[in-house]
C-alpha cells in the first residue's frame, strides 16, 4: 500500500514544515496576510501601525492616533482586527480595545462604519482599514449613532473634548513634565549636576531627564519643578 512505501524521515520533515506554517493561513488568504505582515511597518504613517498576533495571521492588533485638527487629535487607540477564512472577500471584524468615546463607537468597542459592514471592498488592507477608522473619528455619523450620548455632546466640541480628555486621560501623551532646555539646565545647576548634554534638547528626552531627577531626589522638596517646566 502507498503508506508502506513512504519515507518516515521525509514524512517527519513535512510535518515539521507544516507545523512551522502560520496558524489558520493556508493558500492565497495566508499569502496576502503574510505580505501585509511583511509591510506592517508603514512608512509615512506615523499615526498608525499594526502587527499580527504571534503566528496567527488572522488576528492583528493595530494602534492609531487621532488625526491632527480633529477632536480626537493625539488620542492613542488600540484596535483588534480579525480576518475571516474568506478574506479578502469577507468583512473583517474590527473593534476598539481601548476606550474611545465617539458617536460611532459603542461601549464595547464596536464600530459603525460602512466598509466594516455591507460595503467592504476586497482591495482594502490593514493600513486602509485603520485610515478609514481614523477618518471616522473626525467625521462620525451622528444620524445613526451607536453612542447616543456622544452624538448629542458632539454638537458642543469644547465640552466633547473636555469629556474625552477626562475619560480617556491615560491615552493622551503625558505633558505634565514638559520642560525647556533652559529650565532643565537651571534645575541641574541647583542640584550641583554637570551641564546637561546638548542631545537632551528634545521634549521627550527632557521629560525623561526630569523624571530621573525627581526619582533620585524625592526628599529634596523639589516642588518648583512644575514652575520650571512652564518657563
Amino acid at each position: 500500500m502507498d503508506w508502506q512505501n513512504r519515507d518516515p524521515a521525509a514524512s517527519g520533515v513535512t510535518a515539521a514544515l507544516k507545523a512551522a506554517q502560520p496558524r489558520g493561513a493556508p493558500g492565497p488568504v495566508g499569502k496576502r496576510l503574510r505580505q501585509e505582515r511583511m509591510n506592517r511597518i508603514m512608512p509615512g504613517d506615523k499615526a498608525i501601525s499594526a502587527f499580527s498576533e504571534s503566528d496567527n495571521l488572522f488576528k492583528w492588533v493595530g494602534t492609531m492616533h487621532g488625526a491632527a485638527g480633529t477632536i480626537h487629535e493625539d488620542l492613542r487607540c488600540k484596535l483588534s482586527l480579525e480576518f475571516p477564512s474568506g478574506h479578502p472577500y469577507n468583512t473583517p471584524t474590527v473593534k476598539f480595545l481601548t476606550a474611545c468615546y465617539h458617536p460611532s463607537v459603542d461601549t464595547q468597542g464596536n464600530i459603525c462604519l460602512d466598509i466594516l459592514k455591507d460595503k467592504w471592498p476586497a482591495l482594502y488592507d490593514v493600513r486602509t482599514i485603520l485610515l478609514c477608522v481614523q477618518s471616522l473619528l473626525g467625521e462620525p455619523s451622528i444620524h445613526s449613532p451607536l453612542n447616543t450620548q456622544a452624538a448629542e455632546l458632539w454638537e458642543n466640541p469644547t465640552a466633547f473634548k473636555k469629556y474625552l480628555q477626562e475619560s480617556c486621560s491615560e491615552q493622551y501623551p503625558q505633558t505634565s513634565m514638559l520642560a525647556t532646555t533652559e529650565s532643565v539646565k537651571i534645575l541641574a545647576g541647583l542640584l550641583g549636576l554637570a551641564l546637561v548634554p546638548e542631545k537632551l534638547g528634545q521634549d521627550a528626552l527632557l521629560n525623561e531627564f526630569i523624571k530621573a531627577l525627581v526619582s533620585s531626589h524625592q526628599n529634596s522638596g523639589l516642588v518648583f519643578i512644575h514652575q520650571l517646566s512652564s518657563s
